[in-house]
Order: C-alpha cells, then structure tokens, then sequence
C-alpha cells in the first residue's frame, strides 16, 4: 500500500459530516478538521510503514486516534478539581510547541532528542495544556508542572524482562498512555540502576513503551538499537530511536555504529 492509497483508505473510514480533508502532496500528509475547523494532521508515510507490519491494526489505531482526538476539540475543559489527572508527556524535539489555535504550549526542555509537555488526561485521549488555558484558569506553570511530576511518580511501574544474548532488556507498558513518561520518575530509574550489572541504557522510542536495558556486551548495542528503531516505526507516536546512557542521574543520548560501543552524541 502506498501513500495515496492510504489516504483514501483514511478518508474512507473517517468520513463524517462536517469533516473536511486536505491532502499535501509535498509532505504527504492528511489533515482532517471538524466543524470549526479544529483538527489533527496524519504523516501518511508513517501510517503506511506501520501497516507493513500490523496491516489494518494500524488503520485502526489512526481512526481510533483521530476520532478521540476531535472528539475532545472545542471541549469547555478546565483544571480546577482535576489536579490528580494532570501528567507530564514526552515528545521528540521536533513535535509543535504550538497549539492548532495558535497558543504557546507548556513545554520543558529535557535532552537533546525530548522535550515534556503537560496533559489534562480525558480518559481515552488527553487535551495537551497550553498558555491559553493557563490564563483563563489563573494557573500558574510551575503549578502545573508540580502537579504533573508528583502523578507521574505516583503511577505503577509494571514491566516485564526480557534476555537476549546475555544483555538484559526490562519493557515498562502499563497501557495507560504515559509509559514513556516514566522515564521522569527518577526513584525509579535509581531503583533499577541498583539491579543493573553492565551499563544502564532508557530508551522512549513511542510513547506508550519505555526500555531499561542491562547492556552487559557489544552485541547487546546492536539488539538496542533494533529494538528501538522497530518501536519507533511502528508506535502510534514516535519519540526518538536513540537510546540514553544513564550515569549518576543524568541521560546522554548515544550514536550506536554497528558492532561497535556506542559513540557519545555531540550536542
């Protein structure tokens, strides 16, 4: 399936009244607005790189996405009395740091590759908290963000593990839509750098999956960086195929060049 064929497949399945599709040939993207012209834009190419490896699974998840995602827009929400449903996101660097109505995003600088956003959770969907609505409640951000690393901390931290050639893998996937996020939970990342033998690496290539890796030999690099990139293309939001040494605290993203040890990324 190429691109054109994805976006009739899209606009197919997302046909409602009211609706309106535009389609750029340049980026090969499909933009669906509702209404009031409120919407959301879909990277074609991306959907159909999912596709070749979970067929109409991944059409499913763009229709569910999409119709949550307008569903909430021109929504009257508020953050009084919601304070516990407030949580940090991650997104790579390149994610817009503007809303589709032009308000400023609240955003925080993380590394090289991520950046946090903060989230008002609406139970299937979240509304990403920007400047706009910030004002109209008489929040401040440094409230916010607060609130949101406290939820964040709060949240469980299942995971399951995972050997492959000697080098151990831990996958936190609590489905909850912040699996990634967890990566802000520093007790955490402490607890498991106690259990680690070789060196430590995180990986948040989507956003619904977080890696702790136990990189105990050279090919455990190579099965790293396999995993993160097959995670990237296929997830529902990408974050960054990079992986993160951690080291007393701090995450360095790293280059892994073949068979070789990774090679520390030049910021």
């Amino acid at each position: 399936m190429n691109e054109i064929h994805m976006r009739n497949e899209l606009q197919k399945r997302l046909e409602r009244e009211g609706r309106t599709f535009t389609y750029n040939h340049k980026d090969k993207t499909l933009r669906i607005e509702n209404e009031h012209k409120q919407g959301v834009t879909i990277s074609l190419q991306t959907v159909v790189a999912k596709w070749s490896e979970r067929k109409d699974d991944a059409i499913q998840d763009v229709v569910y996405y999409v119709d949550e995602a307008l569903g909430v827009m021109g929504q009257d929400v508020t953050l009084t009395e919601k304070e516990k449903i407030i949580f940090p996101v991650i997104r790579s660097t390149s994610f817009p740091t503007e809303s589709n109505e032009g308000h400023s995003l609240l955003t925080e600088e993380h590394t090289a590759e991520t950046r946090i956003y903060y989230a008002l959770d609406l139970g299937s969907t979240y509304r990403l908290i920007d400047t706009a609505l910030l004002h109209r409640e008489e929040w401040s951000s440094e409230r916010v963000k607060e609130l949101a690393r406290f939820n964040v901390r709060s949240l469980p931290t299942p995971f399951r593990q995972d050997q492959v050639r000697d080098n151990l893998f831990y996958f936190v996937n609590a489905k909850d839509g912040y699996d990634a996020s967890r990566i802000l939970n520093d007790a955490f990342l402490k607890n498991m750098c106690d259990r680690i033998e070789g060196e430590m690496t995180v990986s948040v290539p989507h956003q619904d999956t977080l890696i702790i890796g136990d990189i105990r030999n050279e090919a455990g690099y190579d099965i790293l960086a396999q995993m993160t990139m097959h995670f990237f293309t296929t997830g529902p939001v990408p974050v960054t195929a990079l992986s993160f040494v951690y080291d007393e605290g701090k995450l360095e993203p790293i280059f892994i060049l073949g068979k070789n040890r990774p090679v520390d990324k030049e910021k």
